[in-house]
């Protein structure tokens, strides 16, 4: 969320009068929208190049420092891993202080928040301490990673670029979560895997406009990211062969321990961020350092491979190069090291510390199966490549976006069947231990009320047949002329003098239908005095006109009815299968009615 010390927005969201040749605009607010159709593919496209090369930047900033602070080869016992990350966090902390102090916390958090708060409004000072910062902390052996800030800088890249093409508010809260894709798709040289997060975790839902746009700005963060990076996976397995299927049993196992692991990590940020949150200023510029200093403690002590992203631990678990042992010692301090680093308010994001996790649990379990269970012919790597799936369906909350990323940084899709299994596995056992996830968690410790995608998804809607009532409204033929229609009407009236009905169902020659008020009706027999009047013979639909009440049906969403009542009286529901067929009528009380039983 931004401080109060950023740039005021109001000023980027006023819209700007273009001038074309010697053609002044006088109403901006008329060309608007058509100027901003005809930029805003091109547009995203712009951002994902910039968010490209940005996050390439980040990387290769990460690295540097890496090997300028830890060395090129970090070991046990070497005193610059206790040194380095304690300086890098009192810096951290004096410039997160008072220069940058939005950049602590979740790039992920803050993207919405700039979405939904902010109408999509990220300051350039916010990008740049992310930049400088991030690069710090994770250079330094802090334990976060590289992923959320790089989500948040293309965020804020696009955010920037928007604002200066003055385009409208609408537009500005639609480019932040294009930049997101941009940025983590070039993070994890993966495309899917950025856009499906990004749908499933910042905006929830998403229209054809949108989605072209986010593909586009993440495919060309990718070309960029590809093209200094290479067009290689991330990791590098052997095709993974499931010769018998007992072996999914061990799959289903990593599930549970990872859905048991990610309640662990949840829980462990859940207690110790708030408690970091509840110190005195001067105590909370002391904890980065003291941060630093413990990190730097697991690395001296013996686990330097904890400190920082983390990736080539990964590859290494992955290349059965631990033992067994090690990887639950790695997986273990990692959740510790993890809960530190994020909780002291250093900058980083919690992807790479997740997928590190899952990856050290996942060929742990291999280990084990390959000694007990030799016939089984799956590979350590499979098992931490699948194990890296499993956390990050089961913390990050993002089952459909798991799956992919396992398969594009990895690019083996013959893995398919165990992640698919194993990640729902664990994705239902975390949903059951801990329902809200731990960006709804990190949004309640930051006091603010951003929507949870995940809740979104597991409401349940109700629907036109949950309040469906029998048709109990006089109905009349619109191939009727006015004279027999009103004789009609006249007759059901004698036959049941007690009725008031709200309206008048009309069903016409198309098979539409007609909801007429009584009163509208009335008007249209005053008409017709006599049976041999030329109003008379008239049609009845043709009198009324051509409009014909809305086609709806009883799977659609109850909610949607409510516009339709300004204008009718009820709203007949039809069939879907047979043209004219009425399923029932409902009034704007019957709906209300509805949601009064809910």
């Amino acid at each position: 969320m931004e401080s109060s010390s950023a740039q005021p927005i109001a000023p980027a969201l006023e819209p700007k009068a273009t001038i074309s040749g010697a053609h002044s605009v006088a109403n901006p607010e008329i060309t608007a929208p058509a100027r901003e159709e005809r930029i805003f593919l091109l547009l995203s496209i712009f951002i994902g190049i910039i968010s490209g090369l940005l996050v390439v930047s980040f990387r290769m900033a990460i690295e540097w420092l890496s090997v300028l602070l830890q060395g090129s080869a970090p070991a046990p016992h070497q005193p610059r891993l206790i040194i380095a990350p304690v300086c890098a966090g009192l810096v951290i902390a004096v410039l997160t202080r008072f220069v940058f102090p939005a950049v602590r916390g979740s790039g992920v958090n803050q993207t919405k928040a700039a979405l939904y708060i902010h109408n999509g409004y990220i300051s350039v000072r916010t990008m740049i301490g992310k930049f400088l910062l991030c690069s710090l902390a994770i250079g330094a052996g802090f334990s976060t990673g590289p992923e959320d800030p790089s989500l948040q800088i293309g965020a804020a890249v696009a955010s920037f670029i928007s604002r200066k093409v003055g385009l409208s508010r609408e537009k500005l809260r639609i480019f932040a979560p294009v930049g997101a894709a941009a940025g983590l798709a070039a993070a994890f040289n993966a495309p899917i895997s950025a856009i499906l997060f990004v749908i499933e975790e910042v905006i929830g839902q998403w229209t054809a406009g949108v989605l072209g746009s986010i593909v586009l700005a993440a495919v060309a963060a990718v070309v960029v990211a590809r093209w200094f990076w290479g067009a290689e996976p991330m990791f590098r397995i052997p095709a993974v062969t499931l010769r018998d299927p007992r072996e999914l049993l061990a799959y289903a196992v990593l599930g549970l321990f990872g859905g048991i692991a990610s309640l662990i990590f949840a829980k462990a940020l859940e207690y110790l961020r708030p408690l970091a949150r509840r110190q005195t200023q001067n105590v909370q510029m002391l904890l980065p350092a003291l941060a630093g200093f413990l990190v730097g403690c697991i690395g001296y002590f013996g686990l330097p491979e904890v400190m920082g992203a983390g990736y080539g631990a990964i590859d290494q678990a992955m290349h059965a190069q631990f033992a067994f042992k090690m990887l639950l010692l790695l997986a273990a301090f990692k959740i510790i090291a993890t809960t530190i680093s994020f909780s002291s308010g250093s900058p980083g994001g919690v992807f790479a510390p997740t997928l590190f996790v899952g990856a050290m649990l996942g060929a742990a379990i291999g280990s084990f199966e390959k000694h007990y269970f030799p016939h089984l012919t799956g590979s350590i790597g499979s098992y931490a490549l699948v194990g890296m799936g499993v956390l990050f369906a089961a913390f990050l909350r993002a089952p459909l976006t798991s799956v992919f990323m396992v398969l594009e940084v990895s690019g083996n899709y013959s893995i398919i069947l165990p992640v698919i299994l194993a990640n729902t596995i664990a994705y239902l056992l975390a949903r059951s231990l801990q329902p809200i996830s731990i960006f709804e968690v990190f949004t309640h410790q930051d006091g603010l009320y951003l929507p949870s995608m995940e809740e979104q998804r597991e409401e349940s809607e109700l629907h036109f047949e949950d309040a469906l009532l029998p048709v109990t409204l006089p109905i009349l033929q619109g191939s009727q002329t006015i004279w027999s229609a009103k004789t009609a009407y006249t007759d059901m009236e004698a036959s049941n003098p007690d009725s008031n009905p709200t309206a008048i169902l009309i069903q016409c020659r198309d098979g539409g239908w007609y909801a007429a008020r009584p009163s509208e009706l009335t008007g249209v027999f005053a008409e017709a005095q006599k049976p041999d009047d030329p109003a008379a013979s008239v049609l009845l639909e043709d009198r009324l006109g051509k409009e014909r009440t809305p086609l709806i049906f009883p799977d659609q969403p109850l909610s949607s009815a409510l516009p339709y009542f300004r204008r009718w009286p009820v709203v007949p529901i039809s069939n879907r299968a047979t043209r004219g067929a009425l399923e029932g009528v409902l009034s704007l009380d019957d709906v209300l009615k509805r949601y009064q039983r809910q």
